[in-house]
């Protein structure tokens, strides 16, 4: 993928050139906001990577104006480790995902990965949704991004399995699966109608930063999340 890494800090943009080329994507970079749309006006890359805090004009607004600009490119944006309200903040304009200084390469390879699934899904390479039964609890996978655009789909997959009399469902997430503000009200409506259709409804497969705004928001009050389908199955079966 072509990249754009826009951060104050020099050694930052260094270090994310490295790792960037590692993985085997090219690189643009750019030392504050105004640069960084001024290059991504040039060169129309896949995904942006942006610091949240710098002077001038600051990550948030970067990604707002991108988004203006061409709603399909990904962006991550960097925040200073436990600023959720920031992270929250760009969910909610459309970011891919949001990663935690200091930089750990684990993370932003997955963040990449994410983004790499949503361009796919915009080019219509990506199915998004896959219903499993796994004896009484129905299994409904969900790859690519949770956005408003997926409540239909994720709707009658759940209305599905109540009409069919399934007491019990897993929404299971993919590693490379991702949430945005639309998603996240999304989650928390799906969670309140399955208590008033009797079904209960397990999380499993959240990335970390995305269980963190769960809790944030309090959405994670409502249900339980497991690592994996696995861990979901065994309590589920268990209660």
């Amino acid at each position: 993928m072509r990249i754009l890494v826009i951060d104050d800090e020099r050694p930052t943009l260094e270090m994310m050139e490295l790792l960037l080329g590692a993985f085997g994507h090219s690189t643009f970079r750019a030392e504050t906001g105004e640069e960084g749309l001024e290059l991504f006006a040039r060169e129309m890359p896949d995904v942006v990577i942006t610091d949240v805090k710098m002077p001038g004009m600051d990550g948030i607004e970067v990604l707002r104006r991108i988004k203006e600009i061409n709603p399909t490119t990904e962006v991550i944006v960097v925040t200073g480790h436990g600023d959720l309200d920031l992270a929250v903040k760009a969910l909610n304009l459309n970011a891919t995902d949001f990663i935690d200084k200091p930089l750990q390469r684990d993370a932003l390879e997955q963040a990449l990965k994410r983004a790499e699934t949503r361009l796919e899904k915009s080019r219509g390479e990506a199915n998004d949704i896959e219903v499993e039964h796994r004896g009484d609890i129905v299994v409904i996978k969900i790859h690519g991004n949770v956005t408003s655009s997926t409540a239909p789909y994720l709707r009658s997959a759940i209305d599905d399995a109540a009409a069919k009399g399934f007491s019990q469902a897993i929404l299971a997430f993919d590693k490379h699966a991702s949430i945005n503000g639309g998603g996240i009200s999304l989650l928390d409506g799906l969670l309140k109608n399955g208590t008033s259709q009797r079904l209960r409804i397990t999380l499993a497969g959240l990335a970390d930063n995305f269980r963190r705004v769960l809790d944030m928001v309090g959405v994670s009050k409502r249900t339980s999340i497991h690592d994996t389908v696995d861990d979901a199955l065994f309590v589920l079966r268990k209660a």
